[in-house]
C-alpha cells in the first residue's frame, strides 16, 4: 500500500500501482472527467501512469497551469502526427508547450513550404486524428534502441537530441502510428482535444543558433471545448487592440531604430516621463521603507561577475567581453546590479546595529537575447530594473522579506493589478548541479520565503526549478485585464553572494558574520512593466501617472489665448494639460484627443470665456458640467489623492 497526501492534507491508503485517473473516479466520476493530469511529489504524470511511492497528490484540470501544459504538449504531438500525414519525410526537432498553446519546429521535405493557405488542412487533419481518441502511451527505452529507431528512421535532429540523454531516463510515447521521443505528460488518449486552431508559423534556428539550419516553427492552440477557443479568439482580437507595441506609437511613448540597434528602446519625452512618475512613485515609497540610493556603471570588470558566478551561468549568451588597449583588462555590460551593490557594502565595516543595510537602484542592464526573441519592450536586450539589495542579519530575514512583500502589494493595489498568485520557486530536487551555494543555506532561505508567505496568507503555488542560481524567490504572477498571466515583481533570497564577495558584520559577540541578501524588484523591469501597463489598462493610465491629465479644446482662433491662460494656471497647480490650437472644427478635435486617452477634454468658447468657466468632457463618456479653473484643480488634485492612498 501507499499513502496519498492530498492539497487539503488529508491522507488515504491505495494499492501500489494505482492511477490518478482511478484516484479522481473515486472521488467523483465528474471529477475523473475533467481531469488532464495529476501532480505527484511536485511533478506531472499522466493520468493512467502508476504510482509506486508516497506522494503529495493533487488533480489538475484545463484552467490550471500544469493541466494546459499536458494538454498542449499532448496537442503539439497530435500536431506532430498530422504533418507526418500531410508531408512525407518531414523531421521533427521539439515541439513545447508554451505559455499560450504550443509549437512544433520542423524541417519540411526539400521543395516544401508550409503557409497560412496550408492552416485549414491541418487543423483538419488534426481533428480527425483527435476523433480516433487514440491513446498516448508511455514506453521506456534504452539509449541504443531510441538512437537505432531515429538512425533508421533518418532523423539526425532527433539522433542528436538522444545522444545527450543519460541511458535509463529516455522514455517514448506513441498515438495511433505515431511516435515521438518525449518526457511527457499526455492526456490518455487524442479525444480530449476537441477545438484547435493554428496560429502562425516563423522561422526558428536549429537549437537556436544562427549558424545552424532554419526550420520552421509552427503555433498552434487547442481547448477541451469549441466554446475556449471561440472565447479565446475573441480575447486575441482585444489583445491585438491593446498591444503595447501599437499603443506605444499611437501614445508616443516609445521607439525602436535599426542603426541604434534591435532590443535597445528609445524613450520619446511622454514616455520618458511616464517612467519618470512610475520612479519617483517607487522611490518615494522606498524612502518610507528605508532604502537608500545608489547609483553604478553600466560596465564591470569581468572578474566582478566570474566572482559573482554570473559568467559561469550566462557568459556564453550574454554581450561577450569587452577588451581594452591594455593585454589583460576585459569588462562586460553589465548584466546584473548585485555585484555592485556587494561592492559598495563592503567599501564600508558594518556592526549587527546598522543592519539592515537598503540599497535601491533603478539600473540599467543588458542581456544578449536572441532577435528571433525580441518583442516590443517585454523582451529586449538593454532594460532598466527597480533594483534593490537589502543586507541583514539571518533573525532580520523573514522581517526584511515581509516588508518587500507589503511594498509590492501596494504597487499592486495602486495600480490595480489585483488578480495575482504567489509563485515559491524552489531548486529542482533532483538536479542541484544547476546551482550554487550549500544545501543549509538553500535550506534556510527556502524556508524563510515559505514562512513569510503563510505569515502573510498569501495564495501560493511552489515550483521547484524554477529559483535562481544563487537562491530560492517569490515571483507574483498577476492576470491583467484580459486575463492573461505575467510575471510582475520578485523577491528572492541569497546567502551565496554574500560568501562568494566575503561580506561580513561584526556581530554582537565580536566575531565578524555573514549577512544574508534579498534581492528584489516590484516592477521587474520598467520596460516589461510599462509594456503590461499598456495593455492592462488600454493606454488609459491612472489619472496620477498619465502623460496628459486634460486637454484644452478653443472652439475657434479667438479663445487661444484664453486657453493658454487657463493651461497656465492649471500648470501652477500640478495639473497636467496642453491646449489643441489646431484651426479644425471642434468635433474633430474631440475625436482626435478620445483616440489619445486624455482623461479630461475642456471645451472653451464664448460662453466659458464670458464668465470663467471650463465645459469639462470626460474620455469615452462625454459633458460632465461646467466647472471653475479652481473648481477643476480640485477635482483632478482630489482624484490622483484617491488613487495614491
Amino acid at each position: 500500500m501507499i499513502k496519498i497526501t492530498f492539497p487539503d492534507k488529508t491522507e488515504k491508503k491505495f494499492e501500489k500501482g494505482i492511477t490518478g485517473l482511478e484516484i479522481a473516479k473515486g472521488i467523483s466520476n465528474r471529477l475523473a472527467k475533467e481531469a488532464v493530469a495529476v501532480g505527484v511529489n511536485g511533478k506531472t504524470y499522466d493520468l493512467t501512469r502508476p504510482i509506486n511511492e508516497d506522494a503529495n497528490f493533487a488533480i489538475y484540470k484545463f484552467d490550471s497551469e500544469q493541466g494546459k501544459d499536458a494538454f498542449w504538449h499532448s496537442s503539439a504531438h497530435l500536431m506532430a502526427e498530422a504533418l507526418e500525414t500531410l508531408y512525407p519525410g518531414i523531421k521533427l526537432w521539439v515541439g513545447p508547450s508554451v505559455s499560450n498553446g504550443f509549437y512544433y519546429d520542423v524541417d519540411l521535405p526539400e521543395g516544401k513550404t508550409i503557409s497560412d493557405k496550408d492552416f485549414p488542412k491541418i487543423e483538419k487533419k488534426m481533428l480527425e486524428l483527435a476523433q480516433q481518441k487514440n491513446e498516448y502511451i508511455r514506453k521506456d527505452m534504452s539509449k541504443d534502441e531510441a538512437l537505432k529507431y531515429y538512425t533508421e528512421k533518418g532523423d539526425e535532429y532527433k539522433v542528436d537530441l538522444i545522444s545527450g540523454l543519460e541511458d535509463g531516463t529516455i522514455t517514448f510515447y506513441e498515438q495511433g502510428n505515431f511516435t515521438d521521443l518525449c518526457r511527457g505528460p499526455h492526456l490518455p488518449n487524442t479525444g480530449y482535444i476537441k477545438a484547435m486552431k493554428i496560429m502562425s508559423i516563423a522561422g526558428a534556428y536549429w537549437k537556436g543558433d544562427e549558424k545552424n539550419k532554419q526550420l520552421t516553427r509552427i503555433y498552434g492552440v487547442s481547448f477541451p471545448k469549441q466554446k475556449l477557443l471561440t472565447e479565446y479568439l475573441v480575447l486575441l482580437e482585444e489583445a491585438k487592440k491593446r498591444d503595447h507595441r501599437k499603443l506605444g506609437k499611437e501614445l508616443e511613448l516609445f521607439t525602436f531604430s535599426s542603426r541604434v540597434g534591435q532590443g535597445l528602446p528609445l524613450w520619446l519625452p511622454k514616455g520618458a516621463k511616464l517612467r519618470e512618475r512610475l520612479e519617483n512613485f517607487l522611490k518615494k515609497v522606498q524612502t518610507e521603507y528605508g532604502y537608500e540610493p545608489v547609483i553604478t556603471p553600466h560596465i564591470g570588470q569581468k572578474e566582478l561577475y566570474v566572482t559573482s558566478g554570473h559568467y559561469a551561468k550566462y557568459g556564453a549568451d550574454s554581450f561577450q567581453p569587452i577588451k581594452t588597449p591594455s593585454d589583460d583588462e576585459e569588462f562586460l555590460l553589465k548584466p546584473m546590479n548585485c555585484p555592485h551593490h556587494c561592492e559598495i557594502y563592503k567599501a564600508k565595516p558594518y556592526s549587527y546595529k546598522d543592519l539592515p543595510i537598503r540599497f535601491a537602484e533603478f539600473g540599467t542592464v543588458y542581456r544578449y537575447e536572441q532577435s528571433g526573441e525580441l518583442h516590443g519592450l517585454t523582451r529586449v536586450r538593454g532594460f532598466t530594473q527597480d533594483d534593490a539589495h537589502i543586507f541583514c542579519r539571518p533573525d532580520q530575514l523573514k522581517e526584511e522579506f515581509i516588508k518587500v512583500i507589503d511594498i509590492v502589494l501596494y504597487i499592486f493595489k495602486t495600480l490595480d493589478f489585483e488578480n495575482f498568485t504567489t509563485q515559491i520557486s524552489l531548486r529542482d530536487k533532483d538536479d542541484k548541479s544547476k546551482y550554487i551555494g550549500s544545501d543549509k543555506n538553500w535550506e534556510k532561505a527556502e524556508n524563510a520565503i515559505i514562512e513569510a508567505c503563510e505569515e502573510k496568507g498569501l495564495k501560493t503555488v511552489v515550483e521547484y526549478g524554477e529559483a535562481a542560481f544563487y537562491g530560492p524567490k517569490l515571483d507574483f504572477m498577476v492576470k491583467d485585464a484580459l486575463g492573461r498571466s505575467w510575471q510582475l515583481g520578485t523577491i528572492q533570497v541569497d546567502y551565496n553572494l554574500p560568501e562568494r564577495f566575503e561580506l561580513e558584520y561584526t556581530g554582537s559577540d565580536d566575531k565578524k558574520h555573514r549577512p544574508v541578501m534579498i534581492h528584489r524588484a516590484p516592477f521587474g523591469s520598467m520596460e516589461r512593466f510599462v509594456a503590461v501597463l499598456i495593455e492592462h489598462t488600454a493606454g488609459k493610465f491612472p489619472l496620477w501617472l498619465t502623460s496628459e491629465q486634460a486637454v484644452i479644446l478653443p472652439i475657434s482662433e479667438r479663445f487661444n489665448d484664453y486657453a493658454k491662460g487657463v493651461m497656465e494656471k492649471l500648470n501652477l497647480s500640478d495639473v497636467r494639460v496642453t491646449v489643441d490650437n489646431r484651426n479644425e472644427k471642434i468635433g474633430k478635435k474631440i475625436r482626435d484627443n478620445e483616440l489619445k486617452r486624455i482623461p479630461f477634454m475642456l471645451i472653451v468658447g464664448e460662453k466659458e470665456v464670458e464668465n470663467n468657466l471650463l465645459s469639462v468632457r470626460k474620455q469615452g463618456e462625454g459633458d460632465i458640467g461646467t466647472m471653475s479653473i479652481e473648481d477643476f484643480s480640485k477635482f483632478i488634485n482630489d482624484r490622483v489623492a484617491e488613487e495614491l492612498k
